[in-house]
């Protein structure tokens, strides 16, 4: 393979160095002027985060706590249960601590001046999750049960555990609810996308959802902000719960913290594709909302909703004349 001949002429290498030099200062230069003037971000340095890879931790720790002997080390000896659990609870507990400091320092004016009062916060909120471990173990076995009795395909607790992208998505979202309702801030929303990411599942840790949550495939599913979901309640793919629209004061900025997603009632079952939009729906107790549907008023408690059954055409491979098709079941 021949090379550039650029390559050969004398001082071709001193050129090429000096020309990605001046390209590289120049950019460089503009990049920090754009920066430092910017009032949508602000500049590294001035201000901390929590770190992405930090909430990928807290989430393997805290899985391994709430799923104790699933995650992490399997092979413990009886003997040795307990001081591991400690162990765990204790990681957990430091990097909660870190992370929910660094959330805080993000809006405090001492910028790069050491903040005890965010420290202290930090550590405040870390044990207030960490004393909520024990209620929110006892909310997820009850969401594997409903996922096992609500899923003929599930073999035993365990592949739910293992392989269920619903439940991590859920483990996920009920620490993320417990830190929104401490009004920690950006640690919960980084959870959740977190989850998001690995699971294809979108629920906001504003949510309040109730107990036996189950989630099937899980793909798409939206949940937004506002929502309340009762007891009991199982949504299958691609579903959502959203806003109907977005308020607006006079001036033409969005209003913010008023109901904008819709309430399902307790034993309700969404299925794949279904669409229910606004914060005055309300989806009454018992209900079935088919798949596809697409709903922006309110339903009474036991009300099946479904799409009539669509009219199907198929054509022969002999090119025969197209034939209507009506199926004879309804959902």
């Amino acid at each position: 393979m021949k090379g550039n001949p650029e390559d050969d002429f004398p001082g071709s290498g001193i050129r090429k160095t000096m020309e990605k030099e001046e390209t590289v200062e120049a950019v460089v230069g503009k990049m920090i002027a754009l920066t430092q003037g910017s009032k949508t971000l602000k500049p590294v340095g001035a201000h901390t985060m929590p770190r992405p890879e930090a909430v990928r931790d807290i989430i393997a720790v805290l899985r391994e706590a709430l799923f104790f002997g699933y995650m992490g080390n399997q092979d413990l000896p009886p003997e040795m249960v307990e001081r591991h659990m400690r162990e765990v609870i204790g990681r957990a507990f430091d990097l909660l601590t870190e992370q929910i400091a660094r959330a805080y320092r993000h809006d405090c004016k001492q910028e790069h001046k050491p903040c005890d009062k965010c420290r202290g916060r930090g550590r405040r909120q870390a044990q207030a999750l960490i004393e909520k471990l024990p209620r929110l173990r006892e909310l997820l076995e009850a969401d594997v049960r409903a996922a096992y009795d609500g899923d003929p395909a599930a073999k035993n607790n365990d592949e739910i555990v293992f392989s269920y992208p619903g439940l991590f998505a859920i483990t996920v979202h009920r620490v993320a609810h417990e830190l929104f309702e401490q009004d920690v801030p950006l640690l919960p929303r980084l959870l959740s996308e977190t989850a998001h990411s690995e699971t294809g599942v979108d629920i906001h840790p504003g949510a309040t959802i109730g107990r036996s949550f189950f989630i099937d495939h899980g793909t798409g599913v939206v949940i937004g902000e506002t929502t309340i979901i009762g007891d009991r309640v199982k949504m299958y793919q691609g579903a959502t719960l959203g806003a109907l629209s977005f308020p607006s004061d006079a001036g033409g900025a969005l209003i913010r913290g008023v109901k904008r997603h819709p309430t399902i009632e307790d034993d309700v079952t969404i299925y794949a594709g279904a669409t229910i939009l606004g914060g005055d729906t309300v989806i009454g107790r018992g209900s079935v909302i088919g798949g596809s549907v697409w709903l922006t008023r309110s339903v009474p408690p036991g009300t099946k909703v479904v799409i009539e059954s669509p009219r199907l055409k198929y054509k022969n491979s002999d090119r025969a004349a197209p034939r209507e098709y009506v199926p004879d079941f309804q959902i």
